[in-house]
């Protein structure tokens, strides 16, 4: 390591992107602690099912440290965490759908908010999940519609209605015949990830199963 690295290490230490804990520099941005004890998701606990999409899994419970570290990867600019998601993420997909997929995509943010955000978390979050599976995530969805955040609507029939419409397939030769994985953060009633798949299924996709970092 070199001076001026192991200055910056002294002066911000990296941390474990869970409990925000001081690691040790070059370590794995989880520490030993939380990798031991974050509250994963198993058999069927661990899957989400669609009415257009087959089936979504989640590696992670949102809630406690999970919940802050997502949200600090969605909404606070911390981006560097992609790589560490992704690579959970990616473990759970070569579990559950190996095999299923053909090309692998994300849930798009509209371009008002990526302006307002500056980033798409789950943009970052497919491009890591799929360089650590070997693969490349490609762009099948635009959002063109700006709807109100999901997670402040409380029923599945207003969060059904609040996205319904607001995607479009990018190029249509891209998702036809294709088996399409659909990545995104967080999963809560699926609803997003139903109209993205209908959307898709709509372009000729021949089938759509999905993955999420966490579910609520």
């Amino acid at each position: 390591m070199g001076f001026i690295a192991s200055i910056m290490d002294i002066l911000f230490p990296p941390r474990c992107i869970f409990c925000r804990r001081p690691i040790r520099s070059g370590e794995p941005d989880m520490c030993p602690t939380c990798r031991g004890s974050l509250p994963v998701l198993e058999g069927d606990d661990a899957e989400t099912r669609g009415e257009y999409f087959e089936v979504c899994y989640s590696p992670l419970r949102f809630e406690g440290s999970v919940r802050s570290a997502v949200q600090r990867f969605t909404f606070k600019n911390a981006v560097s965490y992609a790589d560490c998601f992704g690579a959970l993420l990616a473990d759970c997909i070569r579990a559950n759908l190996s095999g299923r997929y053909d090309i692998i995509s994300w849930v798009p943010l509209s371009e008002e908010r990526l302006r307002t955000r500056g980033y798409d978390q789950a943009f970052l979050l497919a491009q890591a999940a799929a360089l650590s599976l070997d693969d490349i995530a490609v762009e099948l969805l635009v959002r063109h519609t700006d709807a109100k955040a999901q997670a402040t609507l409380k029923d599945q029939s207003e969060r059904q209605e609040n996205v319904r419409g607001v995607f479009a397939v990018a190029d249509p030769e891209l998702p036809a015949g294709k088996r399409v994985l659909l990545i995104d953060d967080v999963v809560t009633s699926g609803a997003t990830l139903s109209e993205c798949a209908r959307t898709l299924l709509e372009a000729g996709a021949q089938s759509v199963v999905c993955a999420a970092l966490a579910k609520t």
